[in-house]
C-alpha cells in the first residue's frame, strides 16, 4: 500500500482532475451499482453531506438509536443541517418495519405546523455500537420499502459494509440496491490511513460535490491517498473472513474465563463486546490493566469493546486471552 501511494498519478481533486481519484470513483460507483460516487477526507463528512441533501432545516431523520449520526456525530448533524433525529430503540441496532412506523408516530403525536416532517431514515452495515451487528438483506428490504411507502429516503452508513458482505454472502452492489445513498470506508477493516467514498445517483452526487466544497472536504493531490484505497480493494476485502474468524476465536476463549459475560456467544463479524462485572473487577480497571500490557481495547455502551483488523493477528488474540485471564486470576480472593 505503501508503495502504491508513493507512486500514485495525482492532479487537482478539488477541480476533479486527479486521475486516481477519478479511477476510484469510477470503481466504487461501479462496485456498488450507483450512478456516481465522490470521494471524501473521511466519513464522518459523508454522513453530514447526505444528510444535508436530503433533508431541508427543521425535518426529522430517523436512525436507531445507538446509531453512529447519534451517539457520535449528533452535535454535528444539528449544527450542519438543523434537523432532529428520532431514535428508535433497539437490542442490537437493527429495527423492523414496526419499529419505523412507530417512530414516525412518535414525530406525529401533536399534528401541527411546527412539528419536523420526517425525510429520511438510516441506517447503518453493519452496526458499531450493536455488536458489529450485520442487517440481513431481508431486513434492509423490509425497512427500506416501508419508509419509501411513508416518503422517506433511505440512506446507509456503511463504514463496515464489506465485513457484512463477507459475513453474510451477499455482494455490496446487492445491499447498495435498497438504499438511495451510501458511503463506504477505506480506513477500517480495509486499512487505508484516508479515504471514504459516497454514493448515489448522478444529481444526489452533484448536490454532494457542492457540500463537500462548503465543509471544506475539497483537496488537492488527493490521489496519493486514494492508490491506497485503490490497495485496499484489490487486496484487504476477503481477507476481512480472517478478522471474523479472530473475533470469533476470541470470544469463545473469553467465554471460558469465569466472570467474564459476552453480550452475544458468537460474533457476527468482527467486534466482541463483553462485561467484567462477574470477575470482581470493573471495566475500567481491566481495560487499563490490559494498556499495560500492549493490548488495546475501548468501552462502548458499559461494555468492553474490542475490534479485529488486519494489524491484529490470531497469535495477538492468544495474548490477549492470556492477559485477560492473568488479569482476573491476580485479582482473586487470596491471591498475594
Amino acid at each position: 500500500m505503501r508503495q502504491a501511494i508513493a507512486s500514485a498519478e495525482v492532479g487537482d481533486e478539488q477541480r476533479g482532475e486527479d486521475p486516481t481519484v477519478n479511477l476510484l470513483q469510477e470503481r466504487v460507483a461501479q462496485l456498488l451499482g450507483k450512478e456516481s460516487a465522490l470521494w471524501f477526507p473521511g466519513g464522518t463528512m459523508c454522513n453530514f453531506v447526505a444528510i444535508k441533501v436530503h433533508t431541508q432545516p427543521a425535518d426529522a431523520v430517523i436512525a436507531d438509536g445507538m446509531a453512529h449520526i447519534i451517539r457520535a456525530e449528533s452535535g454535528g448533524v444539528s449544527f450542519s443541517s438543523r434537523v432532529l433525529v428520532e431514535g428508535i430503540p433497539t437490542e442490537r441496532g437493527i429495527f423492523t418495519p414496526d419499529a419505523l412506523s412507530q417512530a414516525l408516530a412518535r414525530l406525529k403525536t401533536v399534528p401541527s405546523p411546527y412539528g419536523p416532517v420526517a425525510r429520511l431514515l438510516c441506517v447503518e452495515q453493519t452496526h458499531n455500537f450493536g455488536g458489529g451487528t450485520l442487517w440481513s438483506l431481508a431486513e434492509l428490504k423490509a425497512v427500506a420499502e416501508a419508509a419509501r411507502a411513508e416518503g422517506l429516503a433511505v440512506h446507509m452508513d456503511g463504514a463496515r459494509l464489506f465485513n457484512a458482505c463477507i459475513a453474510s454472502g451477499v455482494s455490496a452492489a446487492q445491499f447498495s440496491a435498497l438504499v438511495d445513498s451510501l458511503w463506504i470506508d477505506f480506513t477500517k477493516g480495509l486499512g487505508a490511513p484516508i479515504g471514504a467514498m459516497l454514493a448515489g445517483s448522478k444529481e444526489f452526487i452533484a448536490q454532494a460535490r457542492r457540500y463537500k466544497h462548503v465543509f471544506g472536504g475539497a483537496m488537492r493531490q488527493a490521489g496519493i491517498a486514494a492508490a491506497g484505497c485503490l490497495h485496499a480493494l484489490d487486496h484487504h476485502v476477503h481477507r476481512l473472513a480472517e478478522d471474523h474468524a479472530n473475533a470469533r476465536r476470541l470470544a469463545d476463549g473469553l467465554a471460558r474465563i469465569p466472570g467474564v459475560r459476552l453480550t452475544t456467544p458468537l460474533p457476527e463479524t468482527n467486534m466482541v463486546f463483553f462485561d467484567m462485572g462477574g470477575t470482581g473487577l470493573s471495566n475500567e480497571q481491566v481495560v487499563t490493566a490490559l494498556a499495560g500490557r500492549g493490548v488495546r481495547v475501548g468501552q462502548v455502551r458499559g461494555l468492553i469493546r474490542a475490534v479485529t483488523h488486519l494489524d491484529v493477528s490470531r497469535s495477538d488474540i492468544e495474548t490477549t486471552l492470556s492477559a485477560v485471564a492473568d488479569i482476573v486470576s491476580n485479582s482473586a480472593p487470596g491471591h498475594e
